[in-house]
């Protein structure tokens, strides 16, 4: 590009600054999406480590209310009635569970909202530096 300075001032034509307007835009939209796909890759891994998570305690649930259940209403059979040591092995899974299942939305609420949060407050400092130069140009 030719320039020549003139007083200190940038001496290009139009049509060479729009070129070089046009490139540093393109440019700029190319590395914001490409820092949004990144953002959302991070978030979607989140994601799917909560719903593993959400998913496992579902399986533990179920696995333990069959095995356990069984083997330590036979155990505290031998020291009470039946029917009490049901319902205490039975509320020591729900407890285990639930657990998990408060661990796995807790991870699943970090993913969320599945927005580029800051590719959104990059582009607007972005659009803000954009606005001060040509509020700097004008004057």
């Amino acid at each position: 590009m030719a320039t020549s300075a003139h007083n200190g001032k940038d001496r290009r034509s139009t049509s060479e600054l729009m070129s070089d307007l046009s490139e540093q835009v393109a440019r700029l939209a190319r590395q914001e999406m490409a820092l949004a796909r990144a953002e959302m890759t991070q978030k979607g891994a989140q994601a799917g480590v909560g719903i593993g998570l959400l998913g496992g305690a579902g399986i533990l649930a179920l696995y333990g209310l069959g095995a356990l259940t069984a083997g330590g209403i036979m155990l505290l059979a031998t020291a009470m009635t039946a029917w009490i040591a049901a319902v205490i092995i039975a509320g020591s899974i729900l407890i285990v569970a639930g657990a998990a299942a408060l661990i796995g939305k807790a991870r699943l609420a970090r993913a969320a909202p599945p927005v580029p949060e800051a590719t959104i407050e990059t582009a607007k400092q972005d659009v803000a530096t954009i606005r001060a130069s040509i509020r700097e140009g004008r004057s």
